[in-house]
């Protein structure tokens, strides 16, 4: 189902964080900062994600159909949470280093968590675990929407189950790295166009 209000026909950018992380991290500052230097400032979109995947995905929910986003960018866990928006509102993703299986991946980190930027603790829960499984993506309907951003020597997850995941997608595989994904800039308005802002 697509989802089409606001005054900006689709082309506003919701950026997704990864876990732990925040509005403040360097990809979203980074990728805030060109947009605004081209003129693209009502454009974009970065909340603080809840820990909770299901508040999360409700909050991303509201924000597309109000402010008529088209494009989602997920780094890490934010590639999982923007896999499961695009596929439910037919919308166009960047995937940054993206968790393949959030709800395996993280499941070393149930317990007492903290917020990078805020210091703020959280706690990550077995319900956090069940709320990722329930928005898996098992098979991507339409994989020309996606654009898959690797670095080889990501230390935090596999690149190999992206690229096999994310099969028929748009991808850029690129060696060394770390999952950080170093070389974003250089990717800044590549990404801009591909949501169709040129």
């Amino acid at each position: 189902m697509a989802i089409r209000p606001g005054g900006l026909d689709g082309r506003v950018i919701l950026y997704l964080h990864g876990f732990t992380s925040g509005p403040q991290s360097h990809k979203a500052q980074a990728l805030g900062e060109r947009m605004r230097q081209r003129g693209l400032d009502e454009h974009f979109i970065c909340p603080q994600l809840p820990a909770s995947p299901r508040e999360a995905m409700a909050l991303a929910t509201r924000l597309i159909a109000d402010h008529g986003v088209g494009t989602v960018i997920g780094s890490s866990l934010g590639g999982y949470y923007a896999t499961y928006l695009a596929e439910t509102f037919d919308l166009k993703a960047v995937l940054i280093n993206p968790a393949v299986v959030a709800h395996l991946s993280l499941k070393d980190f149930v317990g007492p968590q903290r917020w990078l930027y805020s210091g703020d603790s959280f706690e990550f829960t077995l319900d956090h675990i069940e709320e990722l499984r329930a928005i898996e993506v098992p098979i991507l309907n339409k994989p020309q929407r996606f654009w898959l951003l690797l670095e080889e020597g990501d230390e935090t997850l596999d690149y190999r189950h992206a690229v096999a995941r994310y099969a028929g997608a748009r991808q850029t595989v690129l060696p060394g790295g770390d999952h950080s994904f170093t070389r974003w800039e250089d990717y800044l308005d590549p990404v801009i166009d591909f949501a169709a802002m040129k």
